[in-house]
């Protein structure tokens, strides 16, 4: 009775919902990720092999995919050590997760997770066979969890993440909330806030061990990745740049401005712009391009990441915007200063200021990071990050790194100190996840042993 009333509720909202589906569709914007498969659960996912535990991993967006990326290379090195044999799929909820995980799992081990209805559910089930469920930070559905326990497959929550404001929304409908997190296995929190948050709505069992963030992030700027797009924008290990990554209206104008402001006095400065959402770079650049024709923006000319090329034969462009995905985590590499976006609005919490911070960039953001709060306070409390609260401030501490080097660079070594210093919870985690795998003798399918596969 409880699955046919969540069913009806499910379908009634999306039908409420549809129009709105088809503006991301057709309006330009991006759409709702694989919706027929969602919903009707028909996924394509390679067979799981009869002599290997599988293992589900979901990831809702590029940010928990990334955190799934290191998890999953730990996984494969400790299940070696104890010679045990996984399976690794992993689902996503959109469509920028699912590109991002099909480049670094392959397609036939990534699918769209299903709508929370108990036909798609199920038939995931069947087609998935897994032997753990683990759902990285928050992503709670009912008929999920209740099919899991049901069919006797643990459920863990890893870098478990409830702020404040989430603790808030499941407040208010605790008794549906406690019987969800009744249904969790083990939360593996990524703070001791967020751990008491977890076991006052209910969670049996929590454990804090800290934020995987930390151990996903790279700080090699010599790496691959770094020195090809250094090479195709032109630019030289001692060129000034200013890189504003991850962000939202209206934050691209604001760091065309500061960059202006500033290029007058450091003629070298570039800037580079990575939207959060790269089809939005069209707007961006419809903008760019009435901007940069006035009078005090004479002379800067802009490109295309997707149009730059390693020809020779044309000047490198002062400003570049990015129009493709996937990139980011290697631009960080190439930033002087660093401003991470979704951070001045108070309605998006902010974006993975770890990145630029593990570069030793000097990283400022906007005053609203509740997406990170734990970070943040590990970075302000060494003062290893400045928080600016508008294109003004923004400018001004462009203006300060600009015009004293050394405490730009020493800014960036104390953040780089503060992530190698919160390094480790991902070893800690795959140690819970193997140890339940190990002392689980119910759960569901395809157990046995054979090579690591993902």
């Amino acid at each position: 009775m409880v699955a046919l009333i969540l069913n009806l509720i499910y379908l009634l909202l999306g039908v409420l919902a549809l129009p709105w589906v088809l503006w991301r569709r057709f309006g330009g914007g991006r759409p709702v990720a694989a919706p027929f498969e969602r919903l009707t659960g028909t996924i394509r996912v390679a067979a799981c092999s009869p002599t290997a535990q599988r293992i589900w991993l979901h990831g809702v967006s590029v940010g928990e995919v990334q955190l799934l990326t290191t998890l999953l290379a730990e996984l494969e090195r400790q299940a070696t050590e104890r010679g045990l044999t996984l399976d690794c799929v992993v689902s996503s909820s959109t469509t920028t997760g699912l590109d991002l995980a099909r480049r670094r799992f392959g397609a036939d081990r990534v699918f769209p997770c299903p709508l929370d209805v108990s036909w798609a559910v199920n038939r995931v089930f069947n087609r998935v066979c897994p032997t753990l469920l683990v759902l990285a930070e928050l992503e709670l559905w009912p008929t999920m969890l209740w099919t899991a326990a049901r069919r006797q497959v643990p459920v863990v929550v890893i870098n478990g993440r409830m702020s404040p404001g989430s603790f808030r929304g499941y407040s208010r409908i605790r008794p549906l909330a406690r019987a969800m997190l009744q249904q969790v296995r083990l939360v593996l929190a990524r703070s001791a806030e967020d751990a008491t948050r977890f076991e006052q709505l209910g969670a049996p069992t929590v454990e804090p061990v800290g934020s995987l963030k930390f151990d996903g992030v790279r700080g090699d700027r010599q790496a691959a990745g770094v020195v090809q797009l250094r090479q195709l924008a032109g630019l030289t290990e001692q060129t000034p740049v200013l890189i504003a990554g991850s962000t939202q209206d209206p934050e691209e104008q604001l760091a065309v401005e500061a960059f202006l402001d500033q290029r007058r006095l450091h003629h070298s400065l570039r800037l580079i712009l990575v939207p959060r959402h790269a089809e939005r770079a069209a707007a961006i650049a419809a903008w760019l391009e009435k901007r940069l024709a006035e009078p005090d923006a004479a002379g800067i000319e802009w490109q295309l990441r997707s149009q730059l090329s390693t020809a020779t034969g044309r000047s490198p462009p002062a400003i570049i915007l990015v129009d493709v995905t996937g990139e980011l985590a290697s631009w960080w590499g190439l930033a002087t200063v660093a401003f991470v976006g979704g951070s001045l609005d108070g309605t998006r919490g902010g974006q993975n200021m770890l990145e630029p911070a593990a570069y030793g960039a000097a990283v400022c953001f906007g005053p609203f990071t509740q997406n990170f709060r734990n970070e943040v306070n590990e970075l302000l409390a060494d003062d290893a990050a400045v928080v600016v609260t508008d294109g003004e401030s923004l400018r001004a501490f462009l203006a300060t790194c600009l015009a004293d080097p050394p405490m730009a660079e020493a800014l960036g070594r104390r953040a780089e100190k503060v992530v190698e210093r919160n390094r480790g919870s991902t070893q800690t985690t795959v140690r819970r996840l193997l140890g339940l795998l190990a002392s689980d003798s119910t759960g569901g399918g395809c157990r046995i042993e054979a090579k690591s596969r993902y």
